[in-house]
């Protein structure tokens, strides 16, 4: 009798072992399993994000699609009602606000709002198409809005002519002298760098902005129009043409325009002008063009006491 019970004891227990045994081997089995799983999806994953990343890095244009998509809602509606006029070439300064009126607390607010919106969606732009980081941009812009405010001057002509001038390399210099943002010729202009830490202040941005914009107010006003001005500013007031300058800073300025509205502009949109002029007019290397503009610079010295901050 005690050896059935004690068969019957250890039969027991080898049975109670065996479950055991088993059910460590299936968790052992079911912990590997789901860490294959786990692993393999990483590795597709990454699989799928490298194939991304290098599609992206072959076509820009779709990068730029796709973070269109994810814009934040309502973007595209923030439109600058000064901004609305179409393109002329007689226009100058953006129109203020009606004489006598007085704006509620909101609007003032909401037009601050939307101006903030339309400075960053410029800025934005600019940092993307001419590879310019962000915060220095940002001081840029910021800038040009409210010096343009100062001179009642249109701050995207302004942004425009920095583009073409240096594309927004502040410390940029040509072999005629000119220098920073937008070009100036410091020498030629001591008096308005004196306010501004005299003409050791020409490669800093802030004071380069301020005295090019002045400058180029200045021209436009006496031209009595865009296109004259920035004939003057280039240094071909005397010369016939101005080698396409003029057009290319008012394309600059017409993709600044739709940006500023909100509007889809790609980064490599072309500011080539439409109706380039005639080959004999051209110059013909870079080298070419920068004596063009060296020799209307020394006509401009001897005729006009200002001359054109070109290069």
């Amino acid at each position: 009798m005690q050896i059935r019970l004690i068969r019957a004891l250890l039969d027991h227990g080898r049975s109670q072992a065996g479950r055991s045994a088993a059910l460590a081997l299936v968790l052992r089995d079911t912990a590997t399993g789901f860490f294959m799983t786990a692993r393999h999806a990483l590795t597709a994953t990454g699989l799928v994000v490298v194939c991304l990343g290098a599609l992206l890095f072959a076509r820009p244009d779709l990068a730029e699609h796709a973070l269109a998509l994810v814009a934040m809602p309502g973007e595209s509606e923030a439109r600058d009602p000064a901004l609305d006029a179409p393109l002329a070439a007689d226009l100058l300064p953006l129109p203020e606000a009606a004489a006598g009126t007085a704006p509620t607390a909101a609007a003032a607010a909401k037009a601050d709002a939307d101006l903030m919106r339309q400075q960053q969606r410029v800025a934005n732009w600019i940092a993307r198409r001419y590879r310019v980081a962000s915060d220095a941009t940002q001081l840029f812009v910021t800038t040009a809005y409210r010096t343009a405010r100062e001179l009642k001057l249109d701050p995207l002509l302004i942004l425009s002519v920095m583009a073409i001038e240096s594309r927004f390399n502040p410390f940029a210099e040509s072999p005629v002298g000119a220098q920073g943002l937008m070009q100036v010729m410091a020498r030629v202009h001591k008096d308005k760098f004196e306010p501004l830490g005299g003409i050791e202040a020409a490669l800093n941005p802030v004071a380069n902005i301020k005295v090019g914009s002045r400058i180029l107010k200045e021209y436009v006003t006496r031209g009595g129009s865009i296109e004259a001005g920035l004939k003057m500013y280039v240094g071909a007031a005397l010369m016939d043409s101005d080698f396409g300058y003029g057009a290319k800073v008012l394309a600059e300025y017409a993709h600044l325009k739709n940006v500023a509205l909100g509007r889809k502009v790609s980064i490599y949109a072309s500011n080539t002008p439409r109706k380039p002029a005639s080959p004999k007019q051209q110059p013909t290397t870079v080298a070419g063009a920068e004596s063009g503009n060296a020799k209307s610079l020394a006509k401009a010295e001897q005729a006009d006491p200002d001359p054109a901050p070109s290069l």
